[in-house]
């Protein structure tokens, strides 16, 4: 059972858009919205999967570009999530994300200043002589079975989580975590295990 209509709208939705195709859910999946997909651009022929009896709330946003993919497993709450994918975002299982968490693959601009330059004239909607966007980094992120995310976390291009850890609230998680552990700061440490 889930709160999909057959012709892929969330029951009692305000959106007026049904769920994009490419998105792919299992049984119990619950839906707050549609809403949620609003920027889903991605032309692989599944860019999002989401796990059985997963729920994602109203706060949430998926961000996949034309390139990007994600998968989400079962059991996993996303509340307010912003998950950003030009490349590709696994989520385990059994995770828990708290409010405004963000989760990017991406750098979205280039990190040489006159790169930078470039790509705001080639984002410029009404440029005339717009260029072509430079390249820009990117690499998975991986994050593995039951891991809790607190409100305002930062996962960022590269990271993998390692299963059963937990990210403190407001971490900014630019490397990898290895399983078991508790990070918290800016940038992220390790600052306890828990087995």
């Amino acid at each position: 059972m889930t709160n999909i209509t057959p012709d892929r709208r969330v029951e009692h939705d305000w959106w007026a858009h049904p769920i994009p195709e490419g998105i792919e859910w299992g049984d119990g999946l619950y839906l707050e919205t549609a809403q949620i997909f609003r920027m889903y651009r991605s032309r692989q022929p599944i860019g999002l999967t989401l796990g059985k009896h997963c729920s994602c709330y109203a706060g949430c946003s998926f961000s996949i570009g034309e390139k990007g993919s994600c998968r989400v497993g079962d059991f996993t709450m996303m509340n307010g999530v912003l998950v950003m994918a030009e490349s590709r975002i696994e989520i385990g299982s059994y995770c828990m994300f708290s409010w405004n968490v963000g989760i990017a693959d991406s750098d979205f601009h280039p990190i040489d200043p006159a790169q930078r330059q470039i790509d705001a004239m080639a984002l410029a909607p009404f440029y005339e002589n717009r260029p072509p966007r430079p390249a820009i980094g990117v690499a998975p992120v991986i994050i593995e079975d039951n891991v809790w995310v607190g409100m305002g976390a930062v996962i960022l291009k590269g990271v993998t989580i390692g299963q059963n850890s937990i990210v403190a609230a407001g971490a900014i998680v630019t490397k990898s975590v290895p399983p078991n552990a508790v990070v918290a700061g800016n940038p992220a440490q390790v600052v306890k295990m828990l087995a």
